[in-house]
């Protein structure tokens, strides 16, 4: 049986319950912010934050707590508004519509009829809304007037963690001194914890090897290259 017969592509499956979310200073002011989301000034909120931060993950965990819906913001325009907006509506990326004309009148119209109906709006972007390039002022103005809570940077803690959870997403069990190694010696943001991750489970069942602090240290020095 040759090495590759070993490993198995197995499905990624994201955890994204609130058991499953590894609170730290970077992120505990978002937590709050949605676990009390009943709170919420004029009953919407602003979620930003890098790629791999946690957005999804908050915004399915706010979803089981409010029965709110979960729609991408570049499906707005063909989504039934009303139907939509007969709950409350999560919002990924809209900050990826920014200068789309027919998706920010999509999400305009979604805005105002979700909190005339007295539900509440979640909506998820990379950053604050003065750095998206929005086309209609009246959207603009309503996102400025928004609350906004930020997920920061990783601290040491919450990187563990994310690479923790990433692992455990792919079914990689990698050796106990893998995530410390990794944790001291890669770019420090979400991104590079995710791009790490799929590269180790890249290299692992190329090479039929267990993903151990061996194959961590190739895998960044190929990176580095």
């Amino acid at each position: 049986m040759s090495p590759q017969q070993l490993s198995f592509d197995l499905p990624v499956r994201a955890a994204l319950g609130r058991e499953d979310f590894f609170v730290s200073p970077a992120n505990a002011e978002a937590v709050a912010m949605i676990e009390g989301w009943q709170d919420w000034p004029t009953r919407k909120l602003i979620l930003a934050g890098p790629p791999g931060s946690g957005k999804t993950h908050l915004a399915h965990v706010w979803a089981a707590l409010s029965g709110a819906r979960i729609v991408a913001a570049a499906d707005l325009p063909s989504a039934n508004i009303p139907s939509l907006a007969a709950g409350s509506v999560a919002v990924e990326d809209i900050d990826h519509v920014a200068g789309y004309r027919d998706a920010e009148e999509a999400l305009f119209h979604l805005h105002n009829l979700t909190l005339a109906e007295g539900h509440a709006l979640l909506l998820t972007a990379r950053s604050a809304p003065q750095f998206w390039p929005l086309c209609l002022p009246d959207l603009m103005s309503r996102m400025q007037g928004t609350l906004l809570t930020q997920l920061r940077a990783p601290d040491d803690a919450l990187l563990a963690a994310v690479l923790t959870k990433l692992f455990a997403d792919r079914q990689i069990a990698p050796s106990p001194d893998t995530i410390p190694y990794l944790a001291r010696r890669m770019d420090r943001s979400f991104e590079a914890a995710r791009d790490v991750v799929v590269a180790l489970d890249a290299a692992a069942m190329a090479e039929g090897r267990s993903v151990n602090r061996s194959l961590a240290a190739q895998v960044l020095d190929n990176r580095s290259h």
